[in-house]
């Protein structure tokens, strides 16, 4: 039974074979796993991912206070700074290391490392020829760390131009 069976499934392949070009066919037996596959396509970028962030901000002058606010879905960490000079803009919190958008982690120390940046006022204006009031030209900018970044975060160092702060968790 068993000598009767193979028998008519290799004559079945040979017949079969012989219908168009057998090395396209899907009913080819190499093709089976995965032998005459098409090569796999990356979803890398040509080139690669960029190693360095090139926007053109710069760190502020100095990091004043940085603390944690709780969420209900993770914390929320709120970093105060003052510039070198009156009117800078588009202040943010980067990471040091490239990271996709909306996916930030710690380093394998469980240690996430930020810069505060941002963009200064043109250098003709009048804000940019004035030094900043410490007690109305600060700048307060936040981050959302979920709880799947949380967790292994040990600790958080924010950097400017003049200073650095670390939170621990």
């Amino acid at each position: 039974m068993r000598s009767g069976t193979l028998g008519i499934l290799a004559c079945a392949m040979l017949v079969l074979g012989g219908c168009g070009r057998m090395g396209d066919s899907s009913l080819n037996p190499f093709r089976w796993f995965g032998g005459g596959a098409a090569p796999q396509q990356s979803l890398e970028p040509e080139g690669g991912y960029p190693t360095t962030v090139q926007d053109g901000r710069l760190p502020l002058a100095q990091v004043t206070s940085a603390k944690w606010e709780p969420l209900y879905e993770g914390r929320m960490l709120v970093v105060t700074g003052l510039a070198a000079s009156k009117g800078w803009w588009k202040v943010a919190l980067i990471t040091e290391v490239p990271m996709p958008r909306g996916r930030i982690r710690p380093d394998q120390d469980g240690v996430l490392r930020l810069r505060l940046v941002g963009q200064p006022p043109l250098p003709d204006s009048f804000a940019a020829a004035n030094p900043p009031q410490p007690a109305s030209d600060t700048v307060t900018v936040a981050l959302t760390l979920p709880n799947a970044a949380l967790a292994d975060l040990r600790e958080v160092v924010i950097t400017g131009a003049g200073n650095a702060i670390t939170l621990r968790r």
